[in-house]
């Protein structure tokens, strides 16, 4: 049973992407010629020019490094206990009205709550991997829940005529069927471990850490700064997520065309 990865793309072309990422910057540098105060908004070129001192620099690896480690880990933890979690919760009803209150919680409590909670129980250095994994956990939990709702009682009372055995019905059945679930969790989770795991940083001011780096910016109103670390950060969100979605349409076809699998 193959199910198309096509319908995972974004529709929109590479080349309408460039365009409107152009006539984003064009309307940027117009806005920063009106307003003329670099205090306020700075200019893409300015900021371009700052971001090419700033990857010259030990301390910016360093700090991509620092971020990118702890919100990776958080995001992995995430996806990863959400995941089990979905699935048991998917087989036992007791376990998904246990998690209802926690869930719930989690989705509703401000980013900033959560800093704050995390403040109390943790080190500045590891505040940011639990308060994505707080973030994350109830998306991926609930998205994944769903879907395994969501799939065909006809196929599984095939699957259970046939005797299908489990491996054959994880690959069949539910993999096809989740995956585009997978793959939304995946693409929102991303941007939301960011905002998250950096809000964290900036609140708890972990030292060496980007979001350091940007209050810091912020402390000495240097606007060119905060934009090239913004800048930054919505690169390696990016790159992530193509990352992963490359990740992901590979295994799933290497899952799909496995062989030698009876039923």
């Amino acid at each position: 049973m193959k199910h198309s990865m096509q319908k995972y793309k974004n529709n929109i072309s590479l080349k309408h992407k460039i365009i409107s990422i152009a006539i984003a910057l064009i309307v940027w540098q117009l806005f920063a010629i009106l307003i003329n105060n670099k205090l306020l908004l700075v200019s893409p070129i300015k900021v371009t020019e700052r971001l090419s001192q700033l990857i010259f620099t030990r301390e910016y690896w360093l700090a991509i490094s620092f971020s990118l480690l702890r919100i990776v880990l958080g995001f992995t933890l995430a996806i990863a206990i959400g995941l089990i979690f979905a699935v048991i919760a998917n087989k036992y009803k007791i376990v998904d009205i246990l998690l209802w209150p926690y869930i719930t919680a989690m989705k509703a409590t401000p980013v900033t709550s959560f800093i704050i909670l995390c403040l109390i129980w943790l080190s500045t250095k590891t505040l940011s991997i639990l308060t994505v994994f707080l973030i994350v956990f109830p998306i991926v939990y609930s998205n994944i829940f769903e879907a395994l709702n969501t799939v065909d009682i006809k196929l599984l009372e095939m699957a259970n005529v046939f005797k299908m055995k489990l491996s054959k019905r994880i690959r069949c059945i539910y993999i096809p069927h989740i995956m585009p679930f997978i793959n939304s969790t995946v693409t929102v989770a991303i941007g939301m471990s960011w905002k998250a795991g950096v809000a964290a940083e900036v609140i708890g001011m972990p030292r060496g850490s980007i979001g350091s780096f940007m209050y810091e910016a912020k402390l000495y109103l240097s606007t060119a700064d905060l934009f090239a670390w913004t800048a930054t950060i919505i690169a390696l969100s990016m790159l992530l997520e193509r990352l992963l979605s490359f990740f992901l349409k590979l295994t799933y076809k290497k899952v799909i065309n496995l062989k030698g699998d009876k039923l």
